[in-house]
């Protein structure tokens, strides 16, 4: 089948390095590019970290579209698909409708954040229009509350700190950063909140947001000026329901990034991938075979490299992503930097003292390392990728001192 048009549903940057690598390729067709919002596509992570200090007031990819010959169409989004060629938008105000027929489609749509129940104003950091609404509001002395002690949460009450806000961060979880790295190492962060003049509450569930701050589950009252709920994402796939695509932990693909197709009810065996419909980023889940499960990230490193793949794919080629994940943070002075997942580890080797300065958690199966948290330590970030990347079997009775260059610790 000719390939002559081309639509891409997500202006965030795995949308746009898709068009990139389709172009760097060689496609000659034509290129739509469909975007919710009414902005070109911008870089997420400086949100939380850059534009909330006030360092930066733009995060613009500044895509050059003309160049890439592609037709833009900024506050669409996307309401329907038919997987046989043609998916449906939306634009606001006015909800005029559009439909667009294509003979490859890639769904990047990201991820929209999780809120908490009640009536009362709760902000969301996810768009540029999010961050700049927040920051013009982070003023010395306003009592601002974070729900949600992870990267997003952390990163904010850095942030708001620095600009003079009485910061209370809390979290249902007995540490920060459980669900992301675990108890046992996120307990490790727990005193940089009170060093920054932050207060933490942990093990504190939210019955309500209400004006004027929140109502506590068990009783309790937490006053606020602004609450903001950094508690999670989901996929932004609630419009393909119905489509013929299956989700799991978003939209589903094969190993080459092709969306998979729904289950029927009479079918056996696995399910097929659908050859013209791709997803990347945010909004899709994967088969690691590395890690032997199906996995699905919320990093900048996915959304840069998993189009290479499906750009690939899309032109004809047979390509498999299974990446070592890569995620950083900043946050309370210091560079986080997680490699690898640590899901089915079955222990932790700690690199240096986790009460100092900096250190390195290392997960690890047997004697390989599966993953890795650096704090202040970009060597053994660098190190640990290669090693988790090799599967290299390592001497234990190296890998924990922290002045033994990680690249060193194989077996002999």
């Amino acid at each position: 089948m000719t390939i002559d048009r081309v639509v891409v549903v997500g202006a965030g940057l795995a949308g746009l390095r898709t068009i990139e690598e389709l172009r760097s390729r060689g496609y000659p067709g034509e290129i739509t590019l469909i975007g919710a919002e009414d902005r070109p596509p911008y870089d997420r992570p400086p949100l939380s970290k850059k534009v909330m200090t006030g360092e930066l007031d733009d995060t613009s990819l500044r895509p050059d579209f003309a160049a890439l010959s592609v037709d833009f169409r900024p506050g669409e989004r996307a309401t329907s698909l038919d997987p046989e060629g043609v998916l449906r938008t939306t634009r606001q105000p006015r909800e005029a409708a559009a439909e667009y027929r294509f003979d490859r489609l890639v769904l990047a749509t990201g991820a929209t954040p999780v809120t908490l129940p009640g009536d009362g104003r709760q902000r969301v950091l996810r768009t540029m229009d999010d961050a700049l609404e927040l920051r013009a509001r982070l003023e010395p002395g306003r009592k601002l509350v974070v729900a949600g002690a992870g990267w997003i949460g952390a990163e904010l009450a850095t942030a708001a700190a620095s600009r003079g806000c009485e910061v209370t961060v809390l979290d249902l979880a007995a540490t920060p950063l459980a669900a992301a790295v675990g108890p046992e190492v996120g307990s490790k962060t727990a005193a940089w909140y009170a060093a920054a003049g932050v207060r933490l509450l942990l093990n504190q569930g939210v019955d309500s947001v209400q004006p004027g701050g929140l109502a506590l589950a068990g009783g309790g009252w937490l006053e606020a000026d602004e609450v903001v709920t950094a508690v999670g994402v989901r996929p932004a796939v609630t419009w393909l329901e119905g489509s013929g695509l299956h989700l799991e932990a978003g939209i589903a693909t094969d190993a080459g990034l092709r969306a998979l197709e729904a289950a029927v009810a009479s079918a056996e065996g696995p399910r097929a991938s659908i050859p013209g419909i791709f997803a990347v980023g945010d909004c899709s889940s994967f088969p690691s075979r590395r890690y032997g499960r199906r996995l699905r990230f919320e990093h900048w490193d996915v959304a840069l490299h998993a189009p290479e793949v499906a750009a690939a794919n899309l032109l004809g080629a047979d390509e498999t992503y299974d990446p070592v994940p890569y995620f950083w943070s900043e946050q309370f002075g210091r560079m986080l930097q997680y490699v690898g997942y640590h899901g089915d580890a079955d222990h932790l080797l700690w690199r240096g003292d986790p009460t100092s300065a900096s250190w390195t958690a290392c997960w690890l199966t047997g004697n390989r390392l599966v993953a890795a948290l650096t704090i202040d330590r970009p060597r053994d970030l660098l190190q640990a990728r290669k090693l988790i990347a090799a599967r290299t079997p390592l001497d234990l009775t190296k890998l924990p001192n922290p002045d033994t260059p990680l690249k060193t610790t194989p077996l002999t």
